[in-house]
Order: structure tokens, then sequence, then C-alpha cells
């Protein structure tokens, strides 16, 4: 079997709601009537029917909750987009073994009553987190309550990049081109946001803390050398504050903490990068996964590019079965015989 744990979607339920909002600059509208499977799901069921013994583990596309409504509207955007996923998991098991919840990651306290509402309520896998919260750090200490519940209920995070065009390439400039934000800017999205992650010493805190990297880790694999003896040397570049004070503070390597992540197979069909991520994680923590339906087929090239670079790896069988179903049904609460 084929479990798909970071695909998108977009409830009917959750739809409906978001064509009343008003325009905030985001793009989810637009893309969501250009991509008929994020909705539609005859067209959905119909580009799963392509691939034999495939599934998905759903979770809400881009861009995040708090960036559709303030402190007061996310918590009921949040409810409104679990409901329907939840809904979707009980109508479509065999489709949907499984969903991930949204938080209102701008209001903690409803985010940290969410997780219990998702997970013991509705049965959520995990949850999704976004790389910043309207542009501020994971790291920050408003947030700890909502890293603690996640290990109260020991489920994982998927953790999703976030960047707009907003975010310039250059100081000189006020908007990023090219789409370069989405290109380059996800990767490095993610790879800090792990980064300020385990400086924050959440590995220590929360010894069974599990945390899915979008984009097989983004650049962490393929930068090793810098994330590995590069930051031993934590320090050696900066003059205006004792860096080494706070490696001191780790009970390991960085480059232990990076290892301790999870990551997924979507690579957009390049298996250059997938060979370098499983050589970095190691099969037994690596997911399958596409990001369907955002290829340019509009849902089926993801699946099919992926499936292929899965299988032009050279691997043992016991480790292809671990990267298509085995951690996944290790790592979550699904629906599954």
């Amino acid at each position: 079997m084929k479990i798909d744990i970071f695909c998108h979607i977009v409830p009917q339920n959750y739809y409906d709601r978001m064509l009343k909002l008003p325009e905030t600059g985001t793009t989810i509208k637009r893309r969501t009537t250009n991509i008929p499977a994020m909705v539609n799901l005859d067209a959905r069921f119909r580009i799963m029917d392509r691939f034999p013994e495939y599934c998905q583990v759903v979770s809400m596309a881009a861009p995040p909750i708090e960036a559709m409504g303030d402190a007061k509207l996310a918590p009921e955007l949040a409810q409104i987009a679990n409901d329907g996923l939840a809904e979707l998991v009980v109508k479509h098991p065999d489709r949907f073994p499984g969903f991930v919840a949204a938080l209102p990651m701008n209001n903690t306290a409803a985010a940290v009553e969410e997780i219990d509402r998702a997970v013991l309520k509705l049965g959520a896998a995990g949850v999704q987190i976004y790389s910043n919260v309207n542009g501020r750090p994971l790291d920050e200490p408003d947030f700890l309550p909502i890293f603690e519940k996640i290990a109260e209920r020991n489920v994982p995070i998927w953790l999703h990049p976030s960047r707009s065009s907003s975010f310039a390439d250059y100081v000189t400039e006020k908007k990023s081109k090219f789409e370069l934000w989405w290109v380059f800017g996800w990767p490095y999205e993610t790879s800090v946001a792990m980064a300020r992650i385990l400086f924050a010493g959440y590995f220590d805190r929360f010894p069974e803390l599990k945390i899915i990297s979008h984009h097989l880790g983004a650049m962490i694999p393929y930068f090793s050398g810098r994330t590995g003896p590069g930051l031993d040397q934590l320090g050696a570049r900066t003059e205006e504050e004792d860096l080494a004070l706070v490696g001191r503070k780790l009970k390991k390597r960085p480059q232990d903490y990076f290892k301790m992540f999870y990551a997924d197979t979507a690579t957009f069909g390049s298996l250059p990068a997938l060979r370098c991520g499983l050589d970095f994680f190691g099969a037994d923590q690596v997911l399958f996964a596409s990001d369907s339906p955002f290829d340019p087929e509009k849902g089926p090239g993801y699946i099919r590019e992926t499936i292929r670079c899965v299988e032009g790896v050279e691997m043992s069988a016991a480790d292809r079965y671990k990267i298509y179903e085995g951690n996944a049904r290790k790592l979550m609460r699904l629906k599954l015989a």
C-alpha cells in the first residue's frame, strides 16, 4: 500500500466559508478554482484510481489558518476545516485513512484547545504547523504551550513551509520576483524552522517529539556539511554574542537533532534529491508523500513521479515497505486494515 501522508485538500464546508471571507492577498481562492481536485471529490477519486493500493492522509492546503483570519476568526476557521477533514475520513476511510488537523496559531489558547478536540474527539493523526506564524518564529515563548500539548497527545507535527512574495529577495527591493519566494524561499523556511526548534531545546524537553519535515527535510540533507561540522563551530563567525553558550545547553550535536526529524518523499520527481534525503535520514525516518495536487497536471503528476523515484532508488524490500506504509502505520492513528 502507498500511504500519501503529505497531500492537500480543501473540504467543501471550509471552501464555502472561505468564499465569504474578504480578499486578504492570498491566492487560495484562485488556486482551488484552477485545481478541481482540491475540492471536487469525484475529480480527486478519478486521479487516485490511477494508482493501485493508494490512499491519502489529507491536510489543509496553504495558506495557514492564521493567514485567513485574525485571532478571533481563526479558531472558527480551524474548527470548520477539521470538522470537514474528519468527515472525509468517516465517509471515505478507504480513500482517506487519516487527516492532519489545522491549528489557529495566532491564538495559542484556542490552538491548544483545538489539538485536544481534533485528536481526542475527531481522531486526527497529528497537526500541521507552518514554518512561521504570520512572520513570527516557532520558538517564541508564546507558542510553547502548543508544543507542550502536542507532546502530551503524542501525535506527529507536519511541518509545512510558508512564505509569500512580500518577503523580498534583497533588502533594496519590496517584493520577491519570479516566484523565487517559493522555489528557494520555502526550503529555506523549513530549514530555518527546523533549526530554531532544535536550538530551542524542544527535542531535549520533549524526547518523544515527532516532526515530519516537508519536502524531504528541505535544505538539511544537501547542506549536511554545514549543519554538521559547520554548526559544531557555533559562534566562530559571530562576534556580538556568545553562541557557544547555546550549544552547551544542548545534550547533542545540532546534526544529531536534525537527524531526529522525519521527512517525506515530496521532491517533485527529483531522484537525486530523494537519494540525498534517504542517505541523510535513513529509511526509518522517511515517509511516502507527493504534495499532490499542485503539479502541472493538477493531481496525478507528483504522485506518479514520486512513485517513480521511490522505485528508482536501490533499497531492500523492507525499506521500501517502511517508506510506502510501514512508517506511517507506526506513527499515525490510521483507519487501515
